[in-house]
């Protein structure tokens, strides 16, 4: 097997070179209404990897990355809390045989965090992708929650642009007794 990104030959996805100087995550914080959302990149930084995820090579590309983030995340933050930590993903729907977000709230999965997959789910299946935050407000997912109740949870997304889906799916939760922590994605569409 290659390596994705220089193409030498490596048994993982991303050779260790490529993983300590393309992959090398810079958490930030963005701060969407009552919601603290930490990102591991920037969009612009991981573009055409993003832009792979409903493709075939979309599986490989994101498995690796939540490998590489949302896993070293989990395991040091519950060494630094002692609840019992749930992981929701937002709208973790399968398209071209994964789901891209499941794919990185199933990474998150250890003897102290939980993962519910697919208890947060839209109705509304209209795509985001280059479209205004008035379009957005206008056009809500309709998230149903099917989950625990009274529980802490880490919400997972694979992209904030303006945060309303986030935002959205924060108080379909809050409304089901839900605490939501924080929210954690792979990558901030703001520059």
């Amino acid at each position: 097997m290659r390596c994705l990104s220089c193409q030498k030959i490596s048994f993982r996805t991303f050779c260790k070179e490529c993983q300590k100087s393309l992959l090398k995550p810079n958490i930030t914080k963005r701060i969407v209404g009552t919601l603290d959302v930490y990102s591991f990149y920037k969009y612009s930084t991981i573009e055409t990897m993003l832009l792979t995820k409903h493709t075939n090579l979309g599986y490989r590309v994101f498995s690796a990355i939540a490998d590489i983030t949302f896993k070293p995340f989990i395991n040091e933050f519950i060494l630094n809390d002692s609840r019992k930590i749930y992981i929701v993903g937002i709208d973790e729907k399968v398209k071209n045989g994964y789901s891209h977000v499941a794919l990185l709230t199933n990474s998150m999965k250890s003897k102290f965090s939980k993962v519910l997959h697919a208890s947060l789910i839209s109705s509304n299946h209209t795509t985001y992708s280059g479209k205004t935050l008035q379009f957005r407000l206008e056009n809500p997912r309709y998230f149903t929650y099917r989950g625990k109740k009274d529980i802490d949870v880490i919400l997972i997304d694979d992209i904030i642009t303006t945060g309303t889906t986030l935002q959205e799916a924060q108080k379909v939760l809050q409304k089901s007794g839900v605490n939501v922590l924080f929210a954690l994605t792979m990558a901030d569409a703001k520059e």
